[in-house]
């Protein structure tokens, strides 16, 4: 498996439905343009069978820090720090669920922000839990922020530590 760029010409975005309105919607409308403007990046896996086919999307960019939510060792830690990299979107289609991509798209996620922390220091990875994905973050080490319960961090340390 792999993930590509989303093509707007290559891959059939209307098809695509994982039941939450917003994110089929982002997948359809602004995740395009919100490229061309150098705003995110919006990863597809492919459905091997069929390539115009996405299995599931996430999309990237970097994000202010408010480090005052953060845990006061994090906060002493990382005080110049300003920003971080955010999942801001991920998403599989219902036609895939159950089957371990949204584990796979969430570690190739982590891998590219990872690789881009080797290049652009940041020091956590962030991601908004919509719709009740809170759990399926904190399996993979995500711990909520003080003041947000469904925003939620990863430190670039840990990640590095459990990719290996």
């Amino acid at each position: 498996m792999n993930t590509v760029l989303l093509e707007k010409a290559k891959h059939y975005r209307s098809r695509f439905n994982c039941g939450i309105k917003a994110l089929n919607n982002y997948l359809t409308v602004m995740a395009s343009q919100q490229a061309k403007k150098d705003n995110t990046r919006t990863f597809v896996l492919e459905d091997d069978n069929n390539s115009s086919h996405i299995i599931g999307f996430y999309t990237l960019t970097m994000t202010p820090i408010d480090l005052k939510a953060l845990p006061n060792k994090l906060q002493k830690k990382h005080q110049s720090s300003t920003s971080g990299g955010l999942i801001a979107r991920l998403a599989v289609d219902e036609r895939y669920k159950g089957k371990g991509f949204g584990e796979w798209l969430l570690i190739d996620s982590l891998r590219k922000l990872h690789a881009a922390s080797d290049s652009v220091g940041f020091p956590i990875i962030i991601v908004d839990a919509k719709d009740g994905a809170k759990d399926f973050y904190e399996r993979y080490g995500f711990r909520a922020f003080q003041d947000a319960e469904n925003k939620l961090f990863i430190t670039i340390a840990d990640v590095r530590a459990s990719l290996g």
